[in-house]
């Protein structure tokens, strides 16, 4: 009979069945992490554009119209990063929300394109948090203390890692706050720490930088002696590296942009992320 009465308690205590949690699409890794720690086991996540891929050139796979007909909630980071997914949600014909992680973030502009990388600020990561936490929410109301709950934990551990990056730049000397990076990912972390980026590469990785750009980026390297060049790792390291070769500058390391890494690599979320690459510019640029 204690055997019996064990086992019907141990069900009733196990995490809900796949087909009772709420389906939920994330349209990028970054995004997935942010939905994983606040929906944690009352939700079933699919993330459309996994660890080490590139969201810009993204080409959807045959079954992403079925998973995304299947979800509830499809979330994207939006300001343009996702140009492939209207028309993938439209042909799936379901009827999923579509859900704007960035809502209310004041976007930069290079030129007439908005940055959608805003997820480099933790500031606005935790708007990104806030808005997934308020969604989900809606979209269940029986767990949505669960997910204010797990959305508030997340967010103290980002208040922690704001903290950390703002005391790790302070170390940096002013002058030596410049960085070569593959394409402009990293906009919003510059405006908000004061580290210049310089990028041959526009807002997106599908672009392609002219002679001339490469040209004009050397010659900056050298007349502000700009002491270091990172590599991506979404992005062909050769553009990079022929740079660092042509002007001296040392290769100071990875930057993670667009994309976390699998789960062995120095990134598998978005607060290893943003540690990895502190501490690579902090290693480059504080010498």
């Amino acid at each position: 009979m204690r055997l019996v009465l064990l086992c019907v308690l141990l069900l009733i205590a196990s995490p809900l069945d796949a087909a009772e949690r709420l389906n939920v699409i994330a349209s990028f890794s970054i995004l997935g992490d942010f939905v994983r720690n606040v929906g944690g086991d009352r939700i079933k996540l699919t993330t459309l554009v996994g660890a080490d891929s590139d969201v810009h050139v993204y080409t959807p796979a045959p079954g992403d119209a079925k998973r995304v007909a299947d979800a509830r909630l499809v979330i994207v980071n939006g300001l343009g990063l996702e140009g492939w997914l209207p028309r993938l949600v439209q042909s799936s014909g379901g009827r999923a929300q579509v859900v704007t992680a960035s809502a209310g973030i004041v976007p930069l502009k290079l030129g007439s394109d908005a940055d959608p990388h805003a997820w480099q600020s933790v500031t606005n990561a935790k708007l990104y948090v806030t808005n997934i936490a308020s969604a989900l929410a809606a979209a269940d109301p029986d767990d949505a203390d669960f997910f204010r709950a797990q959305a508030k934990t997340y967010l103290e551990k980002l208040e922690t890692l704001d903290r950390e990056v703002r005391e790790a730049i302070a170390q940096i000397p002013p002058e030596r706050r410049k960085v070569i990076s593959t394409h402009n990912a990293f906009g919003y972390f510059a405006a908000e720490h004061g580290v210049q980026f310089i990028a041959p590469l526009g807002v997106s990785t599908e672009t392609e930088p002219s002679a001339r750009d490469i040209a004009g980026i050397i010659g900056q390297i050298r007349a502000q002696k700009i002491p270091a060049v990172f590599l991506e790792n979404i992005s062909d390291d050769r553009l990079i590296r022929r740079i660092a070769a042509e002007t001296g500058a040392r290769v100071g390391g990875t930057l993670i942009s667009d994309g976390l890494t699998g789960e062995k690599g120095p990134a598998p979320t978005y607060i290893d992320m943003v540690r990895h690459n502190i501490k690579a510019l902090t290693s480059a640029l504080d010498q």
